[in-house]
């Protein structure tokens, strides 16, 4: 029981601590604070939950990765994205106005999110995290920097709008700056605020503009009275809630675990992408399925006690991030701090302006902005490009599920064309160097009389038998001299299908038709044992392979053909 308490990420984490990392990760937890309060009550009325239900989905599930979650400075909690979702699976089955009941609901929800995320993990279902590519997680950070960005320029601003996508809200912002619905009062305040943070960015980056910029904001706020003036955070509840899910009978569960699937999917294809982009650029690791499993725990937790479904966090993640966290101590730190607020100071909040809090998240948001790796992405491989660009508008006018699923249907479309249409060679002798060569880089090279030596780089599957059969009976026809063997430099052929092998068969009558011998050098040993599968043991038999392309020349030099 010992041992496996000792192999849980936090707890591997705080016996490796290190005294100089205690410093940034409290600063960071600080400096996360002000965005957790507010951003957590946001996304609980988004998600149509009392404000003070984002609360308790943030602390209890920033406690619990803090223990099994593998990333280090990960920050989970609400989400835009699963806002929408969670109101439209709780609020139908609601029976009553009571936000109590909807709040047990989405505790329901959050705990079978959680499960389905635990049960994955367990069976190892993380692979997927393998399927995020770099291109795109390079368009999904991108996108979501826009979307933060957009959504939080009518707070800065000092009015709302209404829209659902983010052409919609891009289109209202701009109408409503046309139409003068601006607040001089609440864009001063929200410019002021972001002129701090970039200030204290540039000059004194040691100092948490964030934070100085939050506690300058609710002094000036509480000084001119401006809390009728413009839109405030408001004040905390007082108290944290035991577990209850009073009022939800099973007929509501088997209503809800539909959309706690769908959530589950969106919740993991969110974390997934941030984990791991964040895990590389601090130089760290995260695997899939620890990765699923910690998230699943955390949602378990977070539902248990009036919390809904959360993941990680695009804006908040960054915060910690640029605070300078080392370890999940940060996250604690910020839970806590959020924990304290609730208990001591519940009234702080409602000095904290909207604008403020607009200001912190856009800052944040603009960290996940790589404009010079789009430029890099272009310049070594257009179809990269390409498929960080799906991700991109497929995450920002779409959504992040299925931007996500739209850029990884490329990536495979993209590595089947690839495939399709493989480089392939023939192979010749140079008098500088030992060995054989291509000969689209050797021009001048030797074809050996007699012999064909082919290279195709791909494995053979349905969509390039035919092109491979179709190459060699093309250098065989092309041939200054009747050919008598034909060797297939095999190395690169990792798979082979079916239908591939049906070609074969076909290239190896042809070939015998016209006495010409087919044999293969250095192919795998899987790949022979698919050919004895598929009952061609006979066919070709040990005389038809060899270890090396050389040696297999050497065979033909002296026509061992035994």
């Amino acid at each position: 029981m010992t041992d496996n308490l000792a192999r849980l990420p936090g707890i591997a984490t705080a016996r490796a601590y290190r005294k100089e990392w205690l410093r940034p990760d409290i600063t960071a937890g600080l400096v996360l604070t002000a965005l957790l309060i507010p951003a957590g009550m946001g996304y609980a009325e988004a998600a149509g939950l009392p404000a003070y239900a984002g609360l308790y989905a943030t602390i209890i599930p920033l406690l619990a990765y803090a223990v099994v979650g593998p990333s280090r400075i990960l920050v989970l909690g609400p989400d835009s994205s699963l806002a929408p979702l969670i109101a439209a699976a709780v609020l139908p089955l609601a029976v009553t106005d009571d936000p109590e009941d909807a709040l047990a609901l989405a505790g329901v929800l959050g705990t079978l999110v959680g499960l389905i995320l635990l049960v994955g993990g367990f069976l190892r279902l993380g692979f997927v995290t393998d399927l995020l590519s770099k291109p795109i997680r390079l368009g999904y950070l991108n996108a979501i920097a826009l979307i933060v960005v957009v959504g939080q320029l009518p707070k800065l601003l000092g009015f709302s709008i209404d829209a659902d996508n983010l052409i919609g809200e891009v289109w209202e912002t701009l109408k409503a700056i046309a139409d003068g619905d601006i607040d001089p009062v609440a864009a001063a305040v929200g410019f002021g605020s972001l002129a701090i943070i970039i200030a204290f960015r540039v000059w004194i980056p040691k100092v948490p503009g964030v934070l100085v910029a939050v506690v300058a904001a609710i002094i000036v706020s509480a000084a001119l009275g401006l809390t009728d003036e413009i839109g405030m955070v408001g004040a905390l509840p007082e108290g944290m809630p035991l577990p209850s899910f009073g009022g939800v009978d099973w007929g509501d569960v088997a209503e809800l675990i539909g959309p706690a699937a769908g959530i589950a999917l969106i919740a993991f294809a969110d974390t997934g992408v941030l984990s791991r982009t964040f895990a590389a650029r601090n130089g760290q690791d995260v695997n899939g399925s620890t990765e699923m499993k910690a998230i699943g725990i955390a949602n378990i937790a977070g539902g248990m006690f009036s919390g809904f479904p959360i993941s990680a966090s695009g804006s908040r993640t960054p915060v910690a991030e640029q605070s300078g966290a080392k370890t999940q101590l940060a996250g604690v730190v910020g839970a806590l701090a959020v924990l304290v607020f609730i208990l001591v100071a519940p009234g702080v909040t409602k000095y904290l302006p909207d604008a403020t809090l607009g200001a912190v998240v856009i800052v944040a948001a603009t960290a996940l902005v790589d404009v010079s790796g789009m430029i890099r992405m272009w310049k070594m491989s257009r179809i990269e490009f390409g498929l960080a660009a799906a991700a991109f508008l497929g995450v920002a006018l779409v959504g992040v599920l299925q931007g996500v699923l739209v850029a990884i249907g490329l990536s495979f479309v993209a590595v089947v064309a690839q495939a399709w249409k493989p480089y392939r060679t023939e192979l010749v002798e140079t008098s500088d160097r030992p060995g054989f060569h291509d000969l689209e880089r050797h021009p001048d090279g030797r074809r050996i009389p007699g012999l064909v030596l082919i290279r195709f780089d791909a494995p053979l599957f349905f969509a390039n038998g035919d092109i491979f059969d179709n190459y060699v009976r093309s250098v065989v026809a092309a041939a200054a001299t009747p050919v008598e063997w034909v060797v297939v430099a095999s190395e690169p052929l990792t798979g082979l299908d079916t239908t591939a092998v049906d070609e074969l068969v076909d290239l190896d009558t042809y070939l015998d038709g016209k006495g010409i011998r087919l044999v293969f050098a250095e192919m795998k040993g899987p790949i022979k044992d698919t050919l004895i599968r598929f009952g061609l043991s006979e066919r070709f038999d040990a005389g038809h392979f060899y270890p090396t392309v050389e040696a297999a020349v050497a065979a033909f030099r002296s026509r061992d053909r035994d």
